[in-house]
């Protein structure tokens, strides 16, 4: 990335990878290590597992829009959708089910600015000149 409309094509994309494909692996590997998620079955480990395949699918989509333009459309929408559809499920969860840990009520936040911002893009002059 070169140039200042790029940076901001792509800096929510660059965002969800960082911190998406290290919270799939814990997920998938580590789930009580940052959160407090104990699977104690085998199919509890297995959706941990599958979460996991669809964080990381996720983030290939997103990188792939990173990298090569021809991808940036279907990655963002990917992104929004991804990330609207996590922030407002949790917000159901808050005020269906009780506030989570701090980690989450975060997550909550970020997934929503992140998503926004996609749409932001996608409706933005930087976008229309790509």
């Amino acid at each position: 990335m070169k140039t200042k409309s790029q940076v901001i094509l792509k800096i929510h994309l660059i965002i969800s990878v960082t911190t998406v494909v290290p919270v799939a692996i814990i997920y998938g590997f580590f789930p009580d290590l940052e959160f407090e998620l104990f699977p104690k079955t085998l199919d509890e480990h297995n959706f941990y597992k599958a979460i996991m395949g669809l964080y990381l699918a996720s983030s290939i989509v997103w990188l792939l829009g990173i990298i090569k333009s021809s991808y940036l459309k279907i990655a963002l929408i990917s992104n929004i959708a991804f990330m609207l559809g996590l922030g407002f499920g949790r917000l159901i969860s808050l005020f269906i089910d009780g506030t989570p840990t701090s980690g989450y009520l975060f997550g909550t936040f970020a997934e929503l600015l992140l998503g926004f911002y996609g749409i932001g893009i996608i409706n933005s002059k930087y976008y229309k000149k790509h």
